[in-house]
């Protein structure tokens, strides 16, 4: 198996570097005969909240990059490219880098990404990019707080790469982990995305006063933020309340695919057609 890891936190982040180092030592403990590989193609510095943004490549149509080393992964090529998590992401799988993966692995993140924040979030914004790709994903997030426990995120990362071997193209997972030391994680369950936003609503609440022509709008925080807000509204398969209860939540994602779903058809066929009316009236 052979491995980009990447992330949007940044090439200085420390949840990449602990994510490399369990790929490294994952790699040196390789049967005979089976070949692991590995690259590291990272943003230079932090893109959080970029989803799958590429930037404006038209104005840009360069980027540049620079070799790093990650102590304790010398062993792993790196390189941190002034490019979103999602760019970084299809230079890496396209081999631009010198070498062609079969799998991304993004993160560690610094926070949880559970709900809605799934949609926002770079770290997995990269596998979905790179699903279209062909690639299978696994995005690792950690949740946020005092001494984050890094290890038990990449602990757990690698036990589910061997999942990887024999799964279909295009397979991506979403593992979020509690910040716990390993021994006090409960367990992996699979989660439901749940509900909770990162955002719930910006500036005063309604029905107060109008808006001046210009100011602030501060933002009011939801559950899924990177410490984890409350989950007491979240049934107990949900992601966030899988964490708040002491365990890893491990989710199956689909990328964006066209949706065939047979009252969607309907719809279609009867927009195309009207469509198609005012057209001929055009002629």
């Amino acid at each position: 198996m052979r491995i980009l890891i990447t992330n949007d936190d940044g090439i200085l982040a420390p949840g990449i570097a602990v994510l490399a180092r369990s790929v490294a030592q994952w790699i040196e403990r390789a049967p005979d005969g089976e070949v692991r590989e590995a690259i590291v193609v990272a943003p230079h510095t932090n893109y959080s909240g970029m989803s799958s943004a590429v930037g404006d490549v038209f104005d840009n149509p360069k980027v540049k990059y620079r070799r790093h080393t990650i102590v304790g992964a010398e062993s792993i090529p790196t390189y941190g490219l002034e490019a979103p998590p999602a760019l970084c992401a299809i230079i890496g799988a396209t081999g631009s880098m010198g070498f062609q993966p079969d799998l991304i692995l993004s993160g560690i993140n610094a926070g949880a990404n559970v709900g809605r924040s799934v949609l926002h979030s770079g770290t997995v914004g990269a596998i979905l990019t790179g699903a279209q790709l062909g690639l299978s994903g696994l995005a690792v997030s950690v949740q946020w707080g005092a001494d984050v426990h890094y290890d038990t995120a990449g602990a757990v990362a690698v036990e589910v790469l061997e999942e990887f071997l024999n799964a279909p193209s295009r397979t991506l997972l979403n593992l979020n982990v509690p910040n716990l030391p390993a021994s006090e994680l409960k367990g992996v369950r699979r989660g439901r995305i749940s509900t909770a936003g990162i955002v719930k609503a910006a500036g005063p609440k309604a029905g107060g006063a109008p808006l001046a022509d210009e100011g602030e709008l501060p933002l009011r925080l939801g559950a899924a933020t990177p410490e984890l807000g409350d989950v007491s509204d979240e049934d107990a398969d949900e992601d966030g309340a899988l964490l708040a209860a002491g365990y890893a939540s491990l989710t199956a994602l689909k990328g964006p695919h066209e949706d065939s779903d047979p009252a969607i058809d309907a719809l279609m066929h009867s927009a195309l057609a009207t469509i198609a009316r005012h057209l001929d009236r055009l002629r």
